[in-house]
């Protein structure tokens, strides 16, 4: 049990739950309530979004609202009643801290619907990505696929003309407006905090915790000792930004010779509803592949560290700025080296040469040689010495209520 203290009472709210959609947010937001829910003193509650019909999960301190019917441009509910519902749920629970996972789901106006009704508890609010920011779904990345380094009302109305600069600037304030009005900010990654604090949110309110991760004890690697460490998996869902394309294009460059010995498994679902042109790409970059990849489909989050016990390397090809890919955290906690892209928060994960190796992000050619290097043997068991486990879910629960407490203390002074 965690050391003891006065008790507190602690809401977190997500956008979505791991049985209904198993994303690095949902799955970082349940487990941070598990740890919470373990700690002695605190009194916990997880209330997620779900579809409408969904059955309320066992356990009584895990609960589901309805997804809401939100302006997607503004990111506000079109129904603002629709509040009323969780207030009254959080109002019967009488929290002293409201740790919110993601405005999606829930509409950022909740936060203001949240600070009026619970004046006194502490609001906080993790940044997952940047929605908030960017119209283009938080990719940060331009219509054309152009990588977007600022947003500003000019260059987003370019990108989406049907809206005027000056409604950019209204939306880029109105939001700026409504996070502010939490206490404080949880940011994954240095990279991710510091987007936020060029958008307009002040530093000194942000403050960096790693995600929580489920624990779970790492698998042994392979006791053969192969001439090539070159099992190398993909685990994501399936879309344009997470570069699978980009990866079976750096195999297909491979020369025979230097595959030899090597595989691709790729676990992900979600390519049947992409864009047809971006299966088709895929269909043809498997056909140049052939055998050199195996496509595995779903996996559950329960299976992650058996799958990934059976890789050499995990590779994270991403093209957008990613976060913090709770899937590189999964990596080395199955003491599974990682290949990522030089970009955004997995740069910020990966230390290049001694946990992992990073290639030129975008770049198949890069991708190629780093493959080939990676499957040397010798490279693979000095990276995979140099892997530090992850932030254990208690840890993170500890950090957690450090900051609900210090926040409270604040707010009594």
């Amino acid at each position: 049990m965690m050391p003891s203290a006065s008790p507190l009472r602690v809401a977190t709210l997500a956008h979505g739950h791991p049985t209904q959609s198993a994303g690095g947010a949902e799955i970082a937001a349940q487990t941070l309530h598990r740890a919470l829910a373990d700690h002695e003193n605190i009194t916990a509650l997880h209330i997620a979004c779900a579809p409408y019909g969904v059955i309320a999960p066992a356990g009584a301190d895990e609960m589901f609202v309805e997804t809401a019917d939100l302006d997607d441009f503004r990111l506000v509910r079109r129904d603002p009643s629709e509040h009323q519902r969780l207030v009254a749920m959080l109002r019967e629970f009488d929290p002293d801290v409201i740790h919110l996972h993601h405005v999606l789901g829930f509409g950022s106006d909740l936060i203001f619907a949240l600070r009026r009704g619970f004046p006194r508890a502490v609001l906080v609010l993790t940044l997952h990505e940047y929605i908030p920011i960017c119209h283009n779904r938080g990719q940060m990345v331009t219509p054309d696929g152009e990588l977007c380094t600022e947003a500003s009302p000019r260059a987003c109305s370019r990108c989406f003309p049907d809206y005027a600069p000056g409604q950019f600037q209204g939306r880029a304030a109105a939001l700026r407006a409504l996070l502010s009005m939490a206490d404080a900010f949880v940011a994954p990654s240095a990279f991710l905090a510091s987007r936020y604090v060029q958008w307009g949110l002040p530093a000194s309110r942000i403050h960096l915790v790693e995600n929580a991760l489920p624990d779970r004890l790492a698998s042994p690697p392979r006791e053969d000792r192969p001439r090539r460490r070159g099992r190398f998996a993909f685990f994501c869902q399936i879309n344009p930004y997470k570069g699978l394309d980009l990866l079976l294009e750096a195999i297909a460059l491979v020369a025979p010779g230097a595959w030899e010995g090597c595989s691709l498994a790729v676990h992900g679902s979600g390519l049947e509803r992409q864009p047809p042109p971006f299966r088709a790409r895929l269909d043809d970059l498997l056909k140049a592949t052939g055998d050199r990849v195996t496509l595995l489909g779903p996996y559950r989050n329960s299976e992650v560290a058996a799958l990934m016990s059976e890789a050499d390397w995990l590779v994270v090809p991403s093209i957008w700025w990613e976060n913090s890919p709770v899937v590189i955290q999964e990596a080395f906690a199955s003491n599974l080296p990682v290949i990522a892209a030089n970009l955004g928060g997995m740069a910020e994960k990966v230390r290049d040469g001694i946990d992992g190796m990073l290639f030129h992000a975008r770049d198949p050619h890069d991708l190629a040689r780093v493959l080939v290097d990676a499957s040397n043997p010798q490279r693979w068991e000095q990276s995979r010495k140099a892997i530090k486990p992850p932030l254990s879910a208690r840890t993170a629960a500890e950090i957690h209520v450090a900051l609900y407490r210090a926040l409270l203390a604040n707010c009594a002074s």
